[in-house]
């Protein structure tokens, strides 16, 4: 298969425009035994004038590739053991990134699962720091250039992710997971018909008869 780089221009608009649009294309890894990765099924926004943005005060080291340019990576550390992969946005200066929250493995799920070792497959990348551990993200890949499909990391564009979201679809727009600030805003963007969802509306899981999680 081959695959083309989203480019700049894709990530130039807000985080609030490119998360929904991301679902459906590309996360992907590059490794000893060719590309392995999945297709991008839940996304969070985080902006500039969101106090929940790592950038929100101001620059530091440990944020600087979210200033910019945008379509680079910023990849940080949380709770002292996972990292999380974001797709940086907005023009150079302006603090604002995608949380890639899901994906569906798709290409060597098996170099993934070496690295995962799960009792399901639904458990490999159902998460931001899941999907991390299963590709071998961390924060050496901070700041690398997404467009660019000689990086470790890269975002490709997907030929076939219009049938890919009408076959996961609809869309579903609800509030942020796990914040103390700015928690009621509505930027959290997943596929309803993708079973590696982290987690669903609760609503939701009502009507589908299981628990929310």
């Amino acid at each position: 298969m081959e695959l083309t780089p989203l480019g700049s221009e894709f990530f130039e608009p807000s985080a609030a425009v490119v998360a929904p649009l991301l679902l459906g294309h590309w996360l992907v890894r590059k490794t000893s035994r060719g590309w392995c990765g999945g297709i991008v099924v839940e996304t969070e926004a985080y902006l500039a004038d969101d106090p929940a943005c790592h950038g929100y005060r101001r620059e530091t080291p440990r944020n600087r590739s979210m200033f910019g340019p945008p379509g680079h990576a910023y990849v940080y550390f949380i709770y002292g053991n996972h990292y999380c992969f974001n797709a940086v946005c907005r023009s150079a200066g302006v603090a604002e990134a995608v949380l890639v929250r899901a994906l569906e493995p798709a290409l060597r799920e098996d170099w993934m699962a070496k690295r995962r070792l799960v009792g399901r497959r639904v458990e490999l990348t159902s998460g931001p720091a899941k999907l991390c551990q299963a590709l071998e993200i961390n924060r050496r890949h901070d700041g690398v250039d997404l467009g660019n499909p000689k990086s470790s990391v890269w975002m490709a564009r997907n030929p076939e992710s219009e049938s890919f979201r009408a076959s996961r679809g609809p869309v579903r727009t609800t509030t942020r997971i796990g914040l103390s600030r700015a928690a009621e805003l509505p930027l959290r963007y997943y596929l309803t018909g993708s079973e590696f969802v982290s987690r669903r509306a609760i609503l939701e899981q009502r009507r589908q008869g299981g628990p929310e999680g």
